[in-house]
């Protein structure tokens, strides 16, 4: 596709849409949750709007919320029943453990109860091992999961979040993390696991999860729960009522009561002053009225310019609804294209946006190819133009 020029029509809409705000960390409420955690952060699942936060953009220790994207890679790579042997160094990791034994032969869901409901760093070690040959090849998978993850404030050195300067995570990456891990139906299915029984070798053993919240918060379905003497305290939870579906991050409490209090207090705030409102009806308005009023020039053409916009599978946001605001809605469109052009070709983008932050955008695109005008017809139209200027 050629195009001339990279001029583009600019048109910015504010429309009272809903009585409320997209509501990110910043809320006029007076009844904002009373917390003591050091990082804390709560997020929409759908569109990753923050609906509430507390300095949760500063590198931090994670402990074994690590797991998380240990788990996820496990999921990712690994066949359930396939069995692993364990090693001198994975039985012989310590703090939290499952209690495995060198030579022992386990399979790789056993390990993965082990690793998300009872938090064995043994288990950790045993899988790393597994899937890489050795625990630092294992930690360079994990960043370059991270990388493509869109993690951009994370590192990894272990795969079970023993503390070290270099193993660090936010917040808020923790929180992008735990969404896409929550999507893998394996992953789900074992971090929302109240207690199970798993075999160890010939052993049955009964685990139950470490997380505190599950089978006792309303709406509670995971996800996981760790703790070093550098990272403190640290809770990621699911929560879904209704169709507003969150994951709340709490690092650095100081006790387990904290981080269990912190993140009720979250989860009940959220679900007081949030709901999921489909946006659908509005974006096709948007698009509509620029549709009739767009004055998009096709050059070197005579085809009449049709667009069209790619549709989203949902078009639900949280919003605020105790505030009443404004949300604000944008078309970025081309405004010279030059022939040919293909069908599909995408010339410019619609908007949702509240507070400068872009909650989706959508593409614009051409319906119909935009074909090169032919020498016969322009001629035809040169002579038709020459002749009704010399009848005036």
């Amino acid at each position: 596709m050629r195009m001339i020029k990279k001029n583009f029509i600019v048109i910015i809409i504010f429309a009272t849409l809903f009585c409320g705000n997209f509501c990110f960390a910043e809320n006029e409420n007076n009844d904002l949750p009373e917390t003591y955690s050091k990082h804390i952060i709560c997020i929409e699942r759908t569109t990753n709007s923050v609906l509430f936060e507390k300095d949760a953009y500063t590198k931090c220790a994670m402990a074994s919320t690590t797991k998380i994207l240990t788990g996820l890679i496990v999921c990712e790579r690994c066949n359930l029943q396939d069995i692993v042997e364990i090693s001198k160094r994975a039985a012989n990791t310590g703090g939290s453990t499952l209690g495995i034994k060198e030579g022992q032969k386990i399979t790789v869901e056993s390990l993965l109860y082990g690793l998300l409901l009872r938090s064995g760093n043994d288990t950790a070690v045993a899988l790393a091992e597994h899937i890489s040959g050795s625990v630092e090849s294992f930690s360079g998978l994990m960043n370059e999961r991270a990388k493509e993850l869109g993690l951009k404030n994370s590192n990894f050195v272990t795969p079970h979040g023993l503390d070290d300067d270099n193993h660090y995570t936010t917040a808020y990456d923790l929180a992008l993390l735990a969404n896409y891990a929550l999507k893998n139906e394996i992953f789900a299915r074992i971090v929302g696991t109240k207690e199970i029984s798993i075999m160890i070798g010939t052993n049955k053993r009964n685990l139950n999860n470490t997380n505190e919240l599950l089978g006792v918060v309303n709406g509670v379905y995971g996800i996981k729960t760790g703790f070093t003497g550098n990272a403190g305290r640290c809770l990621v939870t699911a929560c879904k009522r209704g169709d507003l579906d969150i994951i709340v991050v709490v690092l650095g409490a100081d006790t387990k009561n904290m981080r269990g209090n912190d993140s009720k207090e979250v989860i009940e705030y959220v679900y007081k002053h949030f709901k999921m409102v489909d946006t659908e009806k509005e974006i096709e308005n948007l698009f509509e009225n620029y549709k009739n009023n767009q004055k998009i020039k096709a050059l070197k053409s005579l085809n009449k310019i049709e667009i069209d916009f790619e549709k989203r599978d949902n078009y639900n946001c949280p919003i605020d609804k105790n505030n009443i605001g404004k949300l604000k809605t944008s078309i970025y469109c081309l405004s010279q294209i030059e022939a040919p052009i293909k069908s599909k070709t995408i010339i410019g983008k619609m908007r949702l946006i509240y507070d400068d932050k872009i909650l989706y955008e959508i593409n614009i695109y051409l319906d119909k190819k935009i074909e090169k005008i032919k020498f016969e017809e322009y001629l035809k139209l040169f002579v038709e133009n020459y002749r009704s200027f010399y009848s005036i």
